[in-house]
């Protein structure tokens, strides 16, 4: 005998509870609802809502003989139900984000590595790049230094120079050809 005071979807989870599988499709129809409501409260997601709703119906049908209308009513029950699975997808998704953070967090401690290497090369390579410089005649430095750290123009240097246009596009193209000889880089 069922307690005062408890409603039909109340009854129908206890018929559940013996394995009356026709009397579940009324107790899901009634109580998926209050299920999903409530974990799209918590989730404010749909896709996670649904999702914890079909986990929290599943968990209903197989633990229906734990339902106890004296002590609360099947809407409570599985509200309660689908608040805990909820807050616990919450947790999860939180420590998958905390764990992809390491992730990300680790990656980057090797890529500032990276940046260093990078930096020491650069360094190096600026380095060389002044030394074959200083391997130039004075007119070839000034003119590519001119052209290439300057920002200038062939015609910018030669006016600053005072040189005629072909005379300072060959020095320029002679200093170039230094230089690459110098740094050892290879044609092509």
């Amino acid at each position: 005998m069922p307690p005062p005071g408890t409603t039909p979807i109340d009854d129908a989870l206890v018929a559940c509870a013996d394995g009356d599988a026709a009397t579940f499709g009324a107790v899901y129809d009634a109580l998926a609802p209050v299920a999903h409501g409530t974990a799209l409260a918590v989730l404010r997601d749909p896709d996670h809502a649904a999702e914890v709703t079909q986990e929290v119906m599943v968990e209903v049908w197989q633990t229906a003989a734990r339902f106890d209308p004296a002590r609360a009513s099947a809407r409570t029950w599985v509200a309660t139900l689908a608040r805990r699975r909820a807050v616990d997808r919450v947790r999860s998704e939180q420590s998958r984000r905390d764990r992809d953070q390491r992730d990300v967090d680790s990656s980057r401690a090797g890529a500032d590595r990276d940046v260093v290497a990078e930096d020491v090369e650069r360094r190096l390579e600026g380095a060389a790049v002044r030394r074959c410089l200083d391997s130039l005649t004075p007119t070839q430095r000034e003119a590519v230094v001119d052209a290439y750290y300057g920002g200038r123009t062939y015609r910018e240097v030669a006016d600053r120079l005072g040189a005629a246009l072909p005379t300072v596009k060959s020095r320029i193209r002679d200093g170039l050809g230094r230089l690459r000889d110098c740094l050892g880089v290879n044609r092509g």
